[in-house]
């Protein structure tokens, strides 16, 4: 099973995004999905199926412990450049992964994902795929924000905390380079300024490394 993550043990910046009061237990440990004849992580398909699947999977349990019922998306869906779905009459756009509230689905555009995949390593597909599920947990939560890019890097600290629980069950297992992949896929994914006004600031380069170590290091309930 091909698989990705890494500990961030030198990534301990403290970045303020949310409280604690939500579900993240580290008592959730999913269950590796049963195996099929074609084996899932070997594959940017097989990869793309094991990040929905795993983390879902981490979701519903981590909800369960805690009283309350995970409502999986509706959805996942691949398009190509601007032929995707579209969001509240908002059309979808080229090179992206979005999580669409009205409707509870993710769609991503595949062409792009897979550019990532070839590029910079499965490492896109554990960050992106988890990151878009973190949206779909704020929205059950009705998480609440002043700003969008906290909303951004909350969802970076849940990836970190889902892949932690991920690896630290044995549903995926870390092959050597990981950790610098991770760290180039974040890094590229960062805004080039400091500009938390902006509607669709994610936070930079820096930011989403610190908050994502820190929910791989202290868990979900750390976001």
């Amino acid at each position: 099973m091909k698989a990705f993550c890494c500990l961030l043990v030198l990534l301990m910046v403290t970045v303020s995004a949310c409280g604690s009061d939500r579900p993240g237990t580290d008592a959730a440990t999913p269950d590796p999905p049963a195996r099929t004849s074609a084996p899932l992580g070997q594959t940017f398909e097989s990869d793309l199926r094991l990040a929905k699947e795993l983390s879902e999977s981490y979701w519903q349990q981590t909800f369960s412990a805690d009283g309350l019922a995970y409502r999986p998306v509706t959805a996942f869906t691949p398009y190509r450049g601007a032929g995707g779905p579209d969001c509240g009459g908002e059309p979808s756009i080229p090179n992206n992964a979005f999580y669409c509230p009205i409707g509870h689905f993710i769609a991503y555009d595949a062409d792009w994902m897979r550019k990532l995949y070839d590029e910079m390593g499965d490492g896109a597909i554990y960050v992106i795929i988890p990151h878009e599920l973190g949206h779909a947990v704020q929205a059950q939560l009705n998480s609440d924000f002043r700003l969008g890019v906290e909303r951004e890097l909350q969802a970076d600290c849940y990836a970190g905390g889902t892949l932690s629980a991920l690896v630290r069950s044995g549903a995926l297992q870390t092959e050597p380079g990981d950790r610098d992949e991770l760290l180039f896929n974040l890094a590229a994914a960062g805004d080039p300024t400091d500009d938390w006004l902006r509607p669709d600031a994610h936070g930079t380069a820096e930011q989403r490394q610190a908050v994502f170590a820190r929910g791989y290091n202290e868990g979900t309930r750390a976001c």
